[in-house]
């Protein structure tokens, strides 16, 4: 059987992807001054003018290598505001998903790299923002929406509450990374389980001081140790990625 060709749009996302693959290790291991093009195109199996056929700068590869990250776990958000799922599923999986952010290294040494290459880079720190800022939105959109479901209107404002989620998510990493015996995995999950819990469990009996509904119920049961919690729920996998060691 004859192998199906490949578009020349397929082609060029496959090239595309293969160069992120690359950089994404290479950036982690080395960062990005020491990467060069000729490095990351020949880490992809390509030659410098494959990487400016599809990039027009090393700048522009990072912020699109950073946007992959992003989106990939902005999906896993955005699969949680579904009226659909329970309010204790809700809390249960987002409790997993944000304890797991970052988990893989190399993503996370490739943002650790972008901050502090935006510090001393005004040009990439407008590109870097722009993201930080689309990422921020996404998960106050969820805060809003938890609040909603659970029938109380935040008492503080959902992008600070986000601002928070994603600097105690870097710091608490960035911990672990650089002290691996005083921050173990375990305890960094822990410490964001408890703070994402924090944030839901206070929307919940938020809701239990107004009129009865059914998240007041649910609140109450939670207020009474009858709903399991997001660190003894078998919550499952959330997907293959929110998992991925």
């Amino acid at each position: 059987m004859s192998r199906k060709r490949l578009t020349r749009e397929d082609s060029r996302d496959q090239t595309t992807q293969r160069l992120l693959d690359a950089a994404q290790k290479l950036i982690a291991k080395k960062g990005l001054s020491a990467a060069s093009v000729e490095d990351i195109a020949a880490g992809a199996g390509y030659t410098r003018g494959a990487f400016y056929s599809n990039f027009s700068s090393k700048g522009d590869l990072f912020i699109e290598l950073l946007r992959r990250d992003h989106e990939a776990h902005m999906q896993e958000f955005n699969a949680l505001q579904n009226d659909d799922l329970p309010l204790d599923q809700i809390h249960q999986r987002a409790s997993t998903v944000y304890s797991q952010l970052y988990r893989d290294n190399e993503y996370f040494m490739n943002w650790t790299e972008a901050r502090m290459l935006a510090a001393r880079d005004a040009k990439f720190r407008g590109k870097l923002n722009a993201l930080i800022v689309e990422k921020r939105t996404q998960i106050a959109e969820f805060i809003e929406y938890f609040h909603q479901r659970a029938g109380s209107p935040p008492r503080v404002s959902p992008t600070a509450m986000a601002m928070g989620f994603m600097s105690l998510t870097e710091g608490v990493k960035l911990s672990m990374l650089s002290s691996p015996t005083e921050m173990t995995p375990e305890t960094a999950e822990s410490v964001l389980m408890l703070f994402v819990d924090a944030i839901m469990y206070q929307a919940r009996m938020q809701a239990a001081e107004g009129s009865p509904n059914a998240a007041v119920t649910d609140t109450a049961k939670a207020a009474t140790g009858s709903i399991p919690t997001a660190h003894s729920a078998n919550a499952g996998p959330v997907s293959a990625r929110a998992t991925k060691s």
